[in-house]
């Protein structure tokens, strides 16, 4: 079956999908993106990714294409016509087409596109036993919670990290300061046994999940900072995590080839894990068997 994309009020195959050769998204990254999960047909945590990105299209200086209840109907239509229940599901709005020119164009028309696939879930093993990551500068812009469609650092980062043999890249600012990773939020748990993140500001990206698992932390008991923490942090760490759209809550087991904590995942982040898989799919579906099992031992 052809993949179906929606650009700019047309539902086409993806293999036919073009936009203009002079889209400001393509010659200035001039523009946002948003991913997000659909789940039985009903967008996850709709509110909180549509607020995200009227937070961006306002930073940037871009007028929504539609409203947000027309931009929920063309979701889930693209969806329904890429035969998916559960799907994750990328769209991006730039400025639009214009002439080559640095400036803004006097009329814009900014561009929309929407695209399925089916839903992307958290490597297996990984989410059982943990993974790695690695350390890197953070040389990025000093814009991050702009969910823009500038990633060239974000891509060499996570290029880097894998050539490594890592999940991830933890990036760092003043030396050794942890921001957040390359497509992804950082958490630990500390030595006193507090989850700590780093806190909202122009330097990361406020991730949806991020947000999901702070509120599910509260909700269960679990002691929160949002604030950074440091490598030497790590070192002393009973628990470390990464959370996102398609990762979820991933345990990180080992940072820099340093072991955290025990070397396994933890049990706050296994109770994380439970509670996040219970907030996006209700009772629908259980929980991972290894990942109940050590939350309910925890």
């Amino acid at each position: 079956m052809a993949r179906i994309a929606y650009v700019n009020g047309r539902y086409v195959p993806k293999s036919d999908a073009t936009v203009h050769v002079e889209d400001r998204g393509n010659q200035f990254a001039d523009g946002v993106y948003e991913v997000l999960k659909v789940v039985g047909g009903r967008l996850s945590d709709g509110d909180r990714h549509f607020a995200r990105l009227h937070r961006s299209l306002d930073a940037v200086r871009i007028a929504p294409p539609m409203s947000d209840a027309a931009l929920a109907q063309v979701i889930r239509e693209t969806v329904r016509r890429n035969r998916l229940t559960d799907a994750t599901v990328y769209l991006q709005i730039s400025r639009g087409p214009a002439p080559r020119d640095h400036l803004f164009p006097a009329v814009p028309h900014p561009t929309l596109i929407v695209t399925a696939k089916r839903m992307k879930r958290p490597d297996p093993a990984g989410y059982a036993d943990g993974v790695a990551v690695v350390t890197a500068p953070d040389i990025r812009w000093l814009k991050c919670e702009i969910k823009s469609i500038s990633l060239l650092p974000n891509v060499l980062a996570k290029q880097a990290a894998d050539e490594q043999g890592a999940y991830e890249a933890w990036l760092l600012r003043e030396g050794d300061v942890v921001t957040e990773a390359s497509a992804s939020n950082a958490f630990i748990v500390d030595a006193q046994g507090v989850l700590r993140t780093h806190p909202l500001s122009p330097v990361i990206l406020g991730g949806v999940t991020r947000s999901v698992v702070l509120d599910l932390a509260r909700a269960e008991g679990v002691p929160v900072a949002e604030r950074a923490f440091t490598t030497a942090e790590i070192a002393a760490a009973r628990e470390a995590f990464l959370t996102s759209t398609s990762s979820w809550v991933m345990p990180v087991v080992r940072v820099d080839g340093g072991v955290v904590g025990e070397g396994v995942p933890g049990p706050v982040t296994r109770r994380l894990q439970q509670a996040y898989h219970r907030h996006v799919f209700g009772n629908r579906e259980a929980a991972p068997s290894n990942v109940a099992a050590h939350a309910a031992a925890g």
